[in-house]
């Protein structure tokens, strides 16, 4: 957790604090977690899941998709590759599951989408979501690479 709100207080990920960070790290219909170490300590984390109720990626794609979310690098080990190293690893799986990854950033998050973009992620669409009666979030939509 001392990571995840490392990566919140720097970047502001997640948008929103969870109110119990273990929990949001794995609610959902989970398909797999990993993390990742450095130099003995732990550096980063990704999640694969099936769609749930807010995501907006998989409606926009045509076969049966997994979400890759909750992916974080700690400030300090970034530079390592290693959050290429951790989208493939959730990629991996969901393709040996025989499903297409997709995934939705913030679009503010403009690191995060440089960064799918430059392992050939497509952007699918820009699309606005409500994050509650009084905010409209602009969320970007990718698929991986075939």
């Amino acid at each position: 957790m001392r990571i995840l709100r490392e990566v919140h207080e720097r970047d502001g990920y997640p948008v929103n604090w969870p109110d119990e960070p273990a929990a949001w790290l794995s609610d959902g219909p989970l398909l797999g977690s990993w993390v990742a170490e450095l130099d003995g300590g732990l550096v980063g984390h990704v999640r694969l899941a099936q769609s749930g109720a807010g995501d907006v990626a998989p409606r926009l794609w045509s076969e049966r998709t997994a979400v890759l979310s909750r992916l974080f690098v700690a400030p300090r080990a970034r530079g390592h590759g290693i959050g290429a190293l951790l989208i493939g690893r959730a990629v991996e799986e969901a393709r040996r599951r025989g499903l297409h990854p997709v995934l939705d950033v913030v679009a503010s998050d403009t690191a995060a989408a440089a960064l799918y973009e430059r392992l050939g992620w497509e952007l699918m669409a820009t699309v606005d979501q409500q994050w509650g009666p009084a905010r409209t979030v602009a969320i970007r939509c990718y698929a991986a690479p075939a």
